[in-house]
């Protein structure tokens, strides 16, 4: 008996499958919250802070876009890859049918599409809110977005391997997540931040990639500029997708 899905064009399962995982993400509120929400309600908490500053704010709108690719992709993806393994759905999923490019692309442009719409919220509420004008690099906004997403979902992907549990996935992903971004911000806001601070903040991908979003969302210092920042995000996303790919399982966790 032939199997409903041959001859389904796998682009076509693709869609199929990230229209499932928008619903999926609206369904569960507390992931939307702290996946989505939770960078916007950052943004507009110390925008009313800062109201007035112009310094401030000029480094507030790339950090938060920052933080908001780093949550929509290596948190949201870490916490969903070992949720969907340690309750037997990837292995589930890989007994089907559906092609493994086209799940994974489903998952992917679910992703992409949080991100890109905390991105939109954020140069509106910049523009609308904040005083800064819209993007002058739009160019340069598109290449660190793409590389940024690649780079912190191929993070996440891999990181995943390393949680033993569900149960404790808050624990690890928070454990990583918050300590980069404390440095990150810190360092990049701090001209009296310490030395090594600032070191190992230029060695980790969230700085690298505040700095060219800064550059494309309010200076317009062009892409030439932060060739150094986007090798950074590209090492650590190589490094991300070797590990993503190396490592993966669709093995529920013997631990």
């Amino acid at each position: 008996m032939p199997d409903a899905l041959d001859g389904v064009n796998p682009v076509a399962l693709c869609w199929r499958q990230y229209r499932l995982e928008r619903k999926m993400f609206w369904r569960n509120p507390s992931a939307a919250f702290f996946n989505f929400l939770l960078p916007l309600l950052f943004l507009f908490g110390a925008g009313a802070i800062l109201s007035g500053n112009q310094r401030d704010l000029n480094k507030l709108i790339p950090s938060i876009a920052g933080m908001s690719v780093m949550s929509t992709t290596f948190t949201a993806l870490a916490y969903n890859i070992v949720f969907l393994r340690e309750r037997g759905v990837l292995k589930r999923i890989r007994g089907t049918p559906l092609p493994t490019i086209s799940y994974f692309g489903g998952v992917a442009a679910n992703a992409v599409t949080n991100t890109a719409l905390q991105i939109a919220i954020i140069v509106v509420a910049g523009r609308v809110f904040f005083g800064i004008g819209w993007p002058p690099d739009p160019g340069e906004l598109v290449v660190f977005l793409v590389v940024g997403v690649v780079c912190f979902a191929a993070l996440g992907v891999a990181f995943a391997h390393a949680i033993p549990n569900f149960e404790s996935t808050a624990a690890y992903v928070n454990a990583v997540f918050l300590p980069v971004v404390f440095v990150s911000f810190f360092a990049f806001d701090s001209s009296s931040a310490p030395g090594f601070l600032r070191t190992i903040a230029d060695a980790l991908p969230l700085k690298p990639l505040i700095e060219g979003l800064s550059g494309a969302l309010v200076s317009g210092s062009g892409l030439a500029n932060n060739l150094d920042a986007l090798a950074v995000i590209g090492l650590w996303g190589a490094f991300g997708l070797y590990f993503a790919v190396r490592g993966f399982s669709w093995e529920q966790s013997r631990t």
